[in-house]
């Protein structure tokens, strides 16, 4: 199946036949016949990292506590198992994070770990035992200078972009206000000007910064 949150709609939509030509060629490949096949870029460690509850339940945001236990968990993670944090932002049925990977597959293992103890704790609380709470997570690799700043105006931008917000520095499950602080306005929006976002999404206001 692709490798994108949304994979599992389409696969849904398919005939059997299309199923099993999809599956053929994993095998044929040696990818995993269910889920992302994990590729490290011969040309770069950075990546986008994205990962969604399943069939997009707000399974995250079922309480701000719970997205804010999350995030900080999230953060942690990434300051462990990357080079440098450029964006992250969690909401309430998924999540994205830019960042300078060591190693590509070891980070992964590590966050179903995770994923794993996230989803066991709240189907407890929630009283779901037997509930998939996530799909599986899945990298992009940046292709350029101008995809990379395009990724994190992306990623910065998302709870705007989804209507949560109407500004990045209103959501507080983000580095926005730290980005912000750290490039300045000034810069932050040559920024935006310089990379707009094109196929990442049409809501892209400069009254939102």
């Amino acid at each position: 199946m692709p490798k994108d949150p949304n994979a599992m709609y389409r696969w849904r939509q398919w005939t059997p036949e299309q199923r099993s030509k999809i599956l053929t060629e994993r095998r044929q490949r040696n990818h995993p016949v269910h889920s992302p096949a994990h590729i490290q870029s011969d040309h770069t460690s950075i990546y986008l990292i994205t990962a969604a509850c399943f069939e997009h339940a707000p399974i995250i945001g079922r309480s701000d506590n719970r997205l804010a236990d999350f995030s900080l968990q999230l953060y942690e993670f990434m300051q462990s198992h990357s080079r440098t944090l450029f964006a992250w932002v969690v909401l309430p049925n998924h999540y994205h994070v830019l960042c300078d990977v060591v190693e590509l597959h070891w980070m992964f293992k590590q966050l179903g770990k995770l994923h794993g103890r996230t989803s066991f704790q709240w189907n407890g609380e929630d009283g779901m035992r037997g509930r998939q709470t996530w799909c599986k997570a899945a990298e992009t690799a940046m292709k350029s200078e101008g995809h990379f700043y395009a990724s994190r105006n992306y990623v910065l931008n998302n709870p705007v972009h989804h209507g949560y917000c109407e500004k990045w520095t209103d959501w507080p499950f983000s580095n926005a206000t730290e980005y912000l602080e750290s490039v300045g306005r000034e810069q932050a929006f040559r920024f935006w000007q310089s990379y707009p976002l094109y196929d990442y999404g049409k809501d892209w206001d400069p009254a939102t910064l």
